[in-house]
């Protein structure tokens, strides 16, 4: 791994040894040929994360922007405590990353790697990429 990413990674402990693994993961170059069985399992928590309606609202409202938890509330219009409560499974997970500035907690996605993902899952699922009948040119 190279050291500035092991620096970024240190500086963003969380004390979640599995959200810290799957951390390292993506920051780790893609091996040859096979998974291991923790990296497949990490993998697809993170996604089952992400497949959540209300946590993937979150993400697509969020974008590459940093939010407090009230400016995500306001915009997807659900309660505070259920906004919060989804954040924090993003977080444990490593997906999104939050900072305190004196009673408010703001958050974001974790990298530009998952803001990648996030972005090329929406193009390709979003409903009306989902519709078959597209005209070839």
């Amino acid at each position: 791994m190279h050291p500035s990413a092991v620096r970024r990674l240190h500086a963003g402990r969380t004390g979640n040894f599995a959200a810290e693994k799957f951390l390292e993961l993506l920051m780790e170059e893609p091996k040859a040929d096979q998974s291991s069985e923790e990296e497949i399992t990490l993998t697809a928590d993170a996604l089952k994360a992400m497949g959540h309606p209300l946590r993937w609202k979150i993400l697509c409202t969020l974008g590459n922007a940093e939010m407090s938890v009230g400016e995500i509330v306001e915009k997807i219009g659900t309660s505070q405590s259920n906004v919060s409560q989804h954040l924090d499974q993003l977080r444990n997970k490593n997906i999104v990353i939050s900072r305190r500035d004196a009673n408010r907690i703001y958050y974001r996605v974790r990298n530009e790697k998952l803001l990648q993902l996030i972005g090329t899952m929406r193009d390709v699922l979003c409903h009306t990429y989902l519709d078959d009948t597209y005209s070839q040119e």
